[in-house]
């Protein structure tokens, strides 16, 4: 049995795998280590109840039609979740994944959108990941909405924002009120150390916990089995982060 140390990727491995149902099916994107391996991990958690599909991967991805079959699926409501990032992102869990500064003069232009509000209005469960935690990132208002966090009540959305997994703490979305609560922050860290580096404001609950560290089981079963399974998706993350290096063929 594992015990001791884990790195800060394990730690946000283990975090996000908390915040997964025991059934379902998500899809992760090339781009997306930590989620990737977390959802992963969650399969093996649940026997294969909750299913993985790695968007462009080598190995776990059932799609043959890439985006376009991804975003059929979700259409249909067959992805039960799915995780979003951003360049910057506001308390009411917009995403700018555009450009900084006046649109369209921006003074820093990012890739795009890639479909991010499609998937934000179709998937149930949303999970903003962004590891960076400082007001460079979490603003006040975003300074271009690639995908609305919230919609007004006429119109259809069964998608949107579930939680925010940063690396000082977890936050939940309440979709009613179009807020954040703080839910839990991480090991050596503290309210006060989110609060000065959130650029909006976010409802407290009365006594904050601390977020668990990870069970020495998950750990285990992480780094004996999730290495070669991330692998074909992400080897440098495999090798770097869960010390799994791919045989060379030929």
């Amino acid at each position: 049995m594992t015990t001791g140390a884990y790195s800060p990727e394990e730690f946000l491995i283990a975090t996000v795998t908390r915040l997964l149902p025991e059934r379902g099916n998500a899809a992760i994107g090339a781009a997306s280590p930590i989620p990737g391996a977390a959802a992963l991990l969650q399969r093996e958690l649940t026997g294969g109840a909750f299913r993985v599909s790695l968007i462009h991967g080598v190995t776990n991805n059932p799609f043959t039609d890439g985006g376009r079959e991804l975003f059929d699926a979700a259409g249909q409501g067959r992805i039960d979740v799915f995780f979003l990032g951003g360049v910057q992102i506001d308390g009411q869990a917009n995403l700018n994944l555009v450009g900084t500064g006046d649109y369209p003069a921006v003074d820093r232009r990012f890739p795009g959108s890639f479909g991010s509000a499609y998937m934000y209005f179709t998937v149930p469960r949303v999970i903003l990941f962004r590891p960076e935690h400082t007001r460079r990132v979490f603003v006040e208002k975003v300074d271009f909405i690639s995908a609305p966090g919230v919609s007004p009540p006429d119109v259809r959305r069964r998608g949107g924002p579930h939680a925010l997994v940063t690396e000082l703490c977890i936050m939940m979305f309440d979709r009613a009120r179009a807020r954040f609560r703080l839910e839990s922050v991480h090991p050596g860290r503290s309210v006060e150390e989110v609060r000065d580096n959130t650029g909006f404001d976010f409802d407290l609950p009365d006594r904050v916990p601390t977020t668990p560290e990870p069970e020495p089981e998950r750990l285990d079963i992480l780094r004996a089995r999730i290495g070669r399974e991330v692998a074909g998706t992400y080897p440098d993350f495999a090798a770097r982060v869960l010390g799994y290096r791919a045989r060379a063929t030929g």
